[in-house]
């Protein structure tokens, strides 16, 4: 289901409209295209743009760190949009999503558990609360792990997986 079917156009217009105002007043040293990315499951909101540049992108990720810029503009939505059945969450370092109450990646679990596996295992670098890893990391159906790159899974997974192979390069 698309997400405009799940909120319907009134709301979703408000939410768009509201993040475009919160948006407009925002001072930052660069802002680039691609503000609002329409997605079928969800909006995905980039205060500095997503047609920033790397540079651009690190130079935004520093100034989040101090400002908590995605931090506060989450904190003013969960305000605004209490009650409506959206959750947010970072993504990456220059966005966050807005989705659907229970369309996080947990959503994929559902299908999972009619399959019967033992274990199922999680890797994520977004798993604190608030991240768009947490609640899958943190559901009891998973076991969760906690990754910085994808070094660090490769690595990680050959501890879990081939603990005799652990030592490779």
């Amino acid at each position: 289901q698309a997400i405009q079917d799940h909120l319907g156009e009134e709301l979703l217009q408000d939410l768009i409209n509201f993040c475009l105002n919160y948006m407009a007043l925002l001072k930052l040293p660069k802002k680039r295209g691609t503000f609002i990315e329409f997605r079928n499951g969800m909006l995905n909101i980039s205060p500095i743009g997503r047609s920033c540049t790397p540079e651009e992108r690190i130079e935004f990720s520093e100034l989040d760190k101090k400002e908590r810029i995605r931090e506060k503009f989450v904190a003013a939505l969960q305000r605004e949009f209490a009650g409506k059945g959206l959750r947010f969450s970072r993504g990456g370092m220059i966005s966050f999503d807005v989705f659907p109450e229970g369309w996080d990646k947990r959503y994929c679990l559902n299908v999972l558990d009619s399959e019967r596996f033992d274990t199922i295992h999680f890797f994520g670098n977004e798993t604190t609360p608030g991240g768009n890893d947490y609640e899958i990391y943190d559901d009891p159906r998973t076991v969760g792990h906690s990754v910085q790159s994808p070094q660090d899974t490769v690595q990680r997974c050959r501890e879990i997986f081939f603990p005799e192979r652990a030592n490779e390069c």
